[in-house]
Order: structure tokens, then sequence, then C-alpha cells
């Protein structure tokens, strides 16, 4: 078992992560300024089911795949990196009609969900953070390494939703002051297409 103050100290390290600007709290932020304060708890709940997964292969060692293979690494990053474009691509084609803040969006709940989750495990680098990032914390001494990487992957997701939740709170609620107005709406939509673009760009652009 994790003694507790490895564990207060890995949640510490997690929630700072977490806050660091990075691809996945941009996206809770765009998508919660777009489609309101559910819409970016569906993301982030996507996005931690991702981690999830993320979290499994590091304790199965599947996450030494892309760490070894330039290919798995390539072929997964764009991936990821065509699904961002076509994201933006729709964005760009939005008009104010298509993206109001109200919870009957045509978007749906339970797209953006799924959007989270294909963003976060089409990035192959969050395999290889968590295989480099969870085994400091786990000792062998202490008991089966594949469940204290489970337990602390469980941890990460904990401080994630903590911190993605306040944003998308924070934004849903700034957003939906400025989607009163559809020209805000065009422009909300055509500045989230450019950072999708952006990350698209920054996830194609990734060394392996």
């Amino acid at each position: 078992m994790i003694p507790v103050d490895t564990l207060l100290t890995f949640l510490t390290a997690s929630l700072l992560l977490a806050l660091a600007p990075g691809p996945d709290n941009i996206f809770v932020l765009t998508q919660s300024a777009v489609h309101g304060r559910t819409a970016g708890l569906a993301v982030t709940f996507g996005l931690c089911t991702g981690l999830i997964v993320h979290s499994m292969a590091v304790a199965l060692g599947v996450a030494v795949i892309f760490q070894t293979s330039a290919l798995a690494f390539s072929l997964l990053k764009y991936l990821g990196a065509g699904y961002l474009v076509y994201l933006a691509w729709k964005a760009f084609h939005a008009s104010a009609e298509k993206i109001p803040n109200r919870a009957n969006s045509e978007i749906g709940l339970g797209k953006l969900y799924r959007r989270g989750i294909v963003m976060n495990i089409t990035n192959p680098k969050v395999s290889i953070f968590f295989l480099a990032f969870l085994p400091q914390f786990a000792d062998p001494a202490r008991g089966s390494i594949t469940w204290q990487i489970l337990l602390l992957g469980g941890v990460f997701i904990l401080a994630t939703i903590l911190v993605f939740g306040a944003v998308a709170i924070l934004a849903g609620t700034l957003g939906r002051v400025l989607n009163r107005s559809e020209r805000t709406q065009v422009v909300l939509s055509k500045l989230t297409g450019i950072v999708f673009l952006g990350l698209a760009l920054r996830l194609a652009t990734t060394e392996h």
C-alpha cells in the first residue's frame, strides 16, 4: 500500500500539473465557453476516461511500445492531429444558430464526452508522461506495482476532475454571458477553431 504522505505529495504534484496551461485544459476552457458549463464537464469526464486508458497502458506495460516504436508513436499522433483539424473545420463552419449556449445544444453531451476521450487517447505523449511520472511514486516493496500504478492514475484523475471542473464552471459562466450575442457566438466559434488548429499543429510536430 502506498503511504499517505506519498499519496498527498503525488496529489499536490498532480494538481499543479493540471493547473499548468496545456492542450487539455485549454480544450475544456474553449468548449465550456462556447457550449456551457455542463458541456465542459462532459469534456472533462471524457478526457479523464482517456486517462484511465493511459493508466492501464502504463500498468500493463503497453505504453513502452509508444516510447520505443517511432512508427506507433507517429501513427497515433497524426491520427489525433487529424481529428483536431476536423474539429477545427466544424468550428469554422458553425453558425450562431448552431452554437447556442443552452442545455439542448445540438452537439450533445455524449458527443462532447466522446470528443474528450478521443482527444486524450490519441495523444501518445500522455502515455509516455504517465510512464515517466507514475512509477516514481511506486515501490515494489509495498506490493503489486500494477495496482500501485492504477491507484496513482486514479489520484491523478481526481486532481484533473477538480481542476478541469473548476475551469469548466468558470468558463461556462462567462460563456453564458458572451453567448447572448450572436456575433459573439460566431467569434467564439472561430477562436475555438483556431485553438483546435493550434493543438493539432502542436501534436503533429511533437518529437518522439
